[in-house]
């Protein structure tokens, strides 16, 4: 299977983008802002939805278009903690801005304040084998839904 590369530049790419990245796992140090650069980089085990097998990819998103970044329940000092990425959702403000918003598990969050939807996600390496497959009742696959 070839790696994913997906570009969101509206609220409906990011819900695709959102399904990609459902039970992705990392850690706070795989959270990195630049502020000069204006973009948000999230590197995450992604676990491969769109395929057949038990795989997980390391995969980035990279948010563009930055205006701010507001953690909350996210223990920041801690990079080794790991985080389970559930969702990405988006808040529109004044057009085409507003906030892109990645829910974790445990209740804790980041709110991207940006100028207009500008993220990728991309597919960093080979996948590999896992045994830890996501569990959740009455959920199907993100291909399998409406």
């Amino acid at each position: 299977m070839s790696a994913l590369r997906l570009l969101a530049q509206d609220a409906e790419d990011l819900k695709v983008v959102s399904s990609a990245l459902q039970d992705a796992v990392g850690t706070i140090g795989d959270l990195v802002y630049e502020a000069g650069a204006r973009r948000l980089t999230v590197t995450v085990n992604r676990y491969r939805w769109e395929g057949e097998a038990r795989e997980r990819v390391r995969s980035a998103l990279q948010i563009g278009s930055v205006l701010s970044v507001q953690a909350r329940r996210l223990r920041r000092g801690a990079k080794s903690a790991v985080i389970e990425l559930l969702a990405v959702d988006f808040e529109p403000g004044e057009a085409p801005g507003g906030d892109i918003l990645l829910k974790f598990a445990g209740g804790g969050d980041l709110k991207v304040a940006v100028e207009c939807v500008d993220a990728i996600l991309a597919d960093l390496s080979e996948a590999w084998p896992t045994r830890h497959e996501p569990a959740h009742e009455a959920v199907a696959k993100p291909s399998q839904r409406s």
